[in-house]
């Protein structure tokens, strides 16, 4: 089974990271309320999902300087 990496081009990479920042809005919200409750296990659980959100944007972002790096040298 061979694995071939497809790119979304430019705008499915804006695309997925704009959903990805709704997410990360989204595990804000939940850590602030795991804050007012005081309910620690929720609060690791939402900061473990933001970092993840974090993780998963620096990747697009490289993934999108590639695009363009590749693209001004095919100029």
């Amino acid at each position: 089974m061979s694995t071939v990496k497809k790119s979304k081009g430019k705008f499915g990479t804006y695309l997925t990271i704009g959903t990805t920042l709704f997410a990360a809005f989204s595990n804000i919200k939940k850590v602030r309320s795991a804050k007012g409750d005081n309910d620690t296990l929720q609060l690791v659980d939402g900061l473990i999902r933001v970092a993840a959100v974090a993780t998963g944007v620096a990747l697009l972002v490289r993934e999108l300087r590639e695009a363009t790096d590749d693209d001004i040298l095919t100029d």
